[in-house]
């Protein structure tokens, strides 16, 4: 199994409620994700993805009978916090996390559609930076994207990728890419929910770090 199939994101319901429990305990294994990247780069997002997943774990553990989706944890938020919302708490954490999730999301799709530099096929370069423009670029500054620059140019061949996300398993190319369709179904619903929440609360905010 990859390491993405072992920690699956669960279904959601009709009314895409997300259980806050059951996120946190799917999304505490994507930090991993970037190990399988290769370079010490990368360690700036998997850091940034752990910060924000331990500041939701830490509001949620305050009071679960009452912040039992995440969608319980933003609107409790907004109430509590007025003027200050949404940049405060759980609310800011999830902003970000859901943008780190979605980069991911992107990068995945990218290999599993079979977008790749026709010149040089066994890089993940264009994958990569495709992610990057689409998730995270616009709210970086100057010196965060000259980071990521330097981290596209370290990122790995793609079978050495592939294999890292097999956990080291010898996996044909078009099985490790099956596994990662699977794994985007429940993985992207969940993403889309987040982003189509803070659509619906105005929660978004597009300040540059």
């Amino acid at each position: 199994m990859t390491l993405l199939l072992d920690n699956q994101f669960k279904d959601l319901p009709p009314d895409k409620a997300i259980d806050t429990k059951l996120f946190l305990e799917s999304v505490s294994h994507i930090p991993s994700f970037f190990d399988c990247l290769g370079s010490s780069v990368f360690s700036v997002i998997k850091s940034d993805i752990n910060g924000n997943i331990m500041k939701i774990k830490g509001v949620y553990l305050k009071d679960p009978a009452k912040y039992v989706t995440l969608q319980d944890t933003v609107e409790a938020e907004r109430e509590a916090h007025g003027a200050e919302w949404p940049k405060v708490g759980a609310t800011l954490a999830l902003m970000w996390l859901k943008r780190g999730l979605r980069f991911i999301q992107i990068l995945l799709q990218s290999l599993a559609d079979g977008e790749s530099d026709e010149n040089n096929p066994n890089l993940i370069r264009v994958n990569i930076t495709k992610a990057y423009e689409q998730a995270l670029k616009k709210y970086h500054g100057w010196i965060v994207q000259k980071i990521f620059h330097v981290a596209l140019h370290a990122a790995p061949y793609k079978s050495n990728f592939l294999k890292a996300l097999s956990k080291g398993e010898e996996v044909k190319e078009e099985d490790c890419l099956a596994n990662v369709s699977q794994f985007l179904v429940n993985y992207t619903a969940t993403v889309d929910a987040i982003y189509e929440m803070y659509t619906d609360l105005n929660a978004e905010l597009d300040y540059t770090v």
